[in-house]
């Protein structure tokens, strides 16, 4: 069944796009994962998708706008999705079918599955289960309730969260889907339904499993790892010989438990020769309670290392920050620091982001340590974040599969409690609802430019390769420089960006 994609649901073409057949006889060609030296290769940006016909290519190429694909002559998309499937489930390899009681574990922690996992199979089951992903999100762009539910209803016998990487990223994406098809009107009507509000137990359960996710993603994922290196180390750069320093942190990144990120700025400034300065910390928030608690942790370890520590919260959230709400004191020298929090702010106006933006160009902050999600999530039309995402996603949950085991039950919490929650919010939310608005550093930098902001160039790619060793990452992991930025990669994908602004 094919369909004509309109308004925001839709690409911009108004063109059918139709199943594929799976003709096994047919040449099918391969976009190359990365190259054959293992490098990570920085992926171009193009204004078309026209580039992912070249069989020159060494990489995925990276598109500027999901609104580009009108302009593809040839491939259309479901062939991107399809070709790139195909690839990735020949460089995967066949796992054997064990441990059906871990599978009953995660169905007890909320996620899907329960009984036996089905192996990988061969390569026409994975098609089919990219056909079918692909078809259910036409259905439900174009508001068909009763064919999206019969492919969901397929989805779920084979998308499994216990099954190969790509069946467990389907699975988050098929959750995705229904979540959506639940919330819009029937063929004919117009907007969607009232979200149902959760109960404060049904959210607090969420909640203490989100953070467990996010505890488990720090320890076994250099994502966040990554970000605090990069920005601690431009801010040790700043601090360089000054006695009166002070970080303004948006958001502690995500409330992660401990202030990891505070522990080695402290160890790092009361290691340097001479008196240790006296440091500042406010956290920017509305989990005033638990960032006071991870505050007085941090006092005592200071205290420990005599260095002298003063830890203060701002109860806001940042689209009602305003700069009167930091207390500077004069000649302190001022870092702010977000990991993982703009994105939170893009709205469809960009008023929201452009406001917060003021209040930290009002600060005059000697550097802005900016480390954000680097992929292509905020695109005006739902099918082409949905591709967008199904890449993004898909590299994520392959690297997961070289850091841990199959039946991992630390795997599977992370996959399902922050990953999942993250691709549900990009394929099912709209309007204010949906805040994962992943951008690219491209983009970043464009926003920056306009907001006043100088980029400050990260020359630091030696120590952070050495870093990415110190940290034992397994082999995939990369580290690269773009236009003065850092970007850590699993083989050719983009995973997170680090940079740095000077006002």
């Amino acid at each position: 069944m094919a369909y004509n994609l309109f308004h925001q649901d839709s690409y911009d073409d108004r063109r059918s796009y139709p199943i594929l057949e799976d003709d096994e006889n047919a040449p099918i060609w391969f976009p190359p994962l990365y190259d054959e030296s293992s490098n990570f290769k920085r992926i171009k940006r193009t204004v078309s998708l026209g580039s992912f016909t070249s069989s020159n290519s060494s990489h995925i190429p990276r598109t500027s706008s999901t609104s580009s694909l009108s302009s593809v002559p040839k491939l259309q998309f479901r062939d991107h999705i399809l070709t790139y499937t195909r690839r990735y489930l020949t460089v995967e390899e066949e796992e054997e079918e064990e441990g059906a009681s871990a599978a009953a574990l995660i169905g007890a922690e909320g996620g899907q599955g329960g009984g036996g996992v089905a192996g990988e199979g061969n390569n026409a089951d994975g098609m089919k289960l990219v056909q079918l992903l692909i078809s259910c999100a036409e259905a439900v762009a174009c508001r068909d309730k009763s064919h999206a539910s019969v492919l969901l209803s397929e989805l779920r016998s084979i998308a499994l969260v216990f099954g190969s990487a790509f069946q467990r990223v389907a699975s988050c994406f098929m959750q995705g889907l229904a979540d959506r098809l639940a919330l819009v009107q029937p063929l004919g009507a117009v907007g969607y339904v009232v979200v149902p509000t959760r109960t404060t137990t049904t959210t607090s359960v969420a909640s203490e499993k989100r953070e467990e996710a996010l505890r488990l993603v720090y320890e076994n994922c250099p994502h966040i790892q990554f970000g605090h290196f990069v920005a601690n180390s431009s801010i040790l750069e700043a601090f360089e010989g000054e006695r009166l320093v002070h970080v303004v942190d948006l958001g502690m990144t995500l409330g992660l438990p401990h202030g990891h990120q505070w522990r080695g700025l402290v160890r790092s400034l009361a290691d340097r020769p001479g008196p240790p300065p006296r440091l500042r910390i406010t956290a920017v928030g509305l989990c005033a309670d638990e960032f006071r608690a991870i505050g007085d942790e941090l006092e005592a370890y200071a205290l420990g290392l005599g260095l002298n520590l003063e830890f203060s919260v701002v109860e806001s959230n940042l689209e009602n920050l305003d700069h009167k709400d930091i207390d500077v004191h004069p000649g302190e020298v001022l870092i702010v620091n977000s990991i993982l929090q703009l994105h939170c702010v893009v709205k469809e106006s960009r008023g929201a982001l452009n406001s917060v933006l003021r209040v930290i160009h009002g600060l005059s902050p000697r550097v802005l340590a900016l480390v954000e999600q680097d992929s292509s999530h905020n695109g005006p039309f739902f099918l082409g974040r949905f591709m967008e995402a199904l890449h993004y996603y898909s590299a994520i949950f392959d690297s997961l599969d070289a850091v841990l085991p199959k039946y991992d039950t630390k795997r599977a919490k992370m996959e399902q409690f922050y990953f999942a929650e993250e691709i549900k919010n990009i394929v099912s939310c709209e309007g204010p609802a949906r805040v994962e608005r992943h951008e690219r550093v491209d983009q970043w930098r464009r926003r920056m430019s306009r907001a006043g902001f100088q980029p400050s160039p990260l020359k630091m790619l030696a120590q952070a390769k050495q870093w990415l060793s110190s940290i034992n990452a397994c082999e995939g992991y990369t580290i690269v420089e773009e236009k003065g930025c850092l970007v850590l990669g699993w083989k050719s994908k983009p995973i997170v960006a680090a940079s740095c602004w000077k006002c």
